[in-house]
């Protein structure tokens, strides 16, 4: 019995190499696929979208936060993939019913990157996961940080607007880019016109996730706050936590050239 402990160090007993794994979260769909593991993945969600021409023929199993628990049980994984931020805990503790369940916690670098590790480990493909975390940890040792000390708001969600506050992992990713978080507050608050005026940044992100703001948002918070600078940014650069961390510090540098 091969034991291993999540990132809630809740301990995860495998009886051997997983076989018929499920994952439940975008970013580890997409590792999973990177560590070579694509005949083994028997169901993702309806948001795992990368890389496309794998994710198409792949059993979905319903959205990151309503998972279709019976379609699981059906589909006898040997192992499942989960998030403590982006699925349901309810839902989550129906699957531990059905198989092994390992939970990552993510919030910043250092987490993802060993959540990588685990997950490689866990999966037999150590060796490719200690290469990926090494290529992932030399591109962002090298990024260099805005010059310019700027406050960001990050919006997320529209109807309500909700920003990422501190204490997640695109707060971290800002951090690293040499940002600073125009909100304080936990996790996701949500914010109004008058408080987003209040905040004064210096600079405010929409997001291309969860909600897909486009160029015909731009003008809603130029109307707003008509002094601030509003930019499109790639939501998986920021959120993602798996091997797409290899592509966010080359974007992080072409977006701060293009700000500075």
């Amino acid at each position: 019995m091969r034991v291993f402990y999540d990132q809630l160090n809740r301990k995860v007993s495998l009886d051997k190499i997983p076989q018929r794994i499920i994952s439940t979260v975008p970013s580890q769909t997409e590792l999973l696929f990177y560590l070579g593991l694509g005949e083994n993945i028997i169901g993702i969600t309806k948001f795992c979208t990368h890389p496309h021409h794998q994710t198409e023929h792949t059993t979905k199993i319903g959205g990151t936060k309503q998972l279709n628990i019976e379609l699981i049980r059906e589909l006898q994984p040997d192992l499942i993939i989960a998030n403590k931020e982006e699925n349901e805990k309810s839902q989550v503790e129906d699957l531990m019913s059905i198989c092994p369940v390992w939970i990552s916690d993510i919030n910043d670098l250092p987490q993802a990157l060993a959540m990588i590790e685990s997950v490689g480990t866990m999966v037999n493909r150590k060796t490719d996961a200690d290469v990926l975390v090494k290529a992932i940890t030399s591109q962002f040792n090298a990024l260099i940080k805005i010059k310019k000390p700027l406050t960001v708001a990050y919006l997320i969600w529209r109807k309500p607007y909700m920003v990422a506050g501190v204490d997640t992992f695109i707060n971290s990713m800002l951090q690293l880019c040499g940002f600073t978080n125009a909100f304080k507050a936990d996790r996701y608050p949500l914010i109004d016109a008058a408080i987003l005026i209040n905040a004064n940044p210096d600079l405010v992100f929409l997001s291309s996730e969860p909600f897909p703001f486009t160029e015909k948002h731009i003008e809603e918070f130029k109307a707003i706050l008509p002094n601030v600078k509003v930019v499109l940014v790639d939501g998986e650069m920021f959120s993602w936590y798996g091997n797409r961390l290899l592509l966010a510090p080359g974007y992080f540098l072409s977006l701060s050239e293009s700000l500075a």
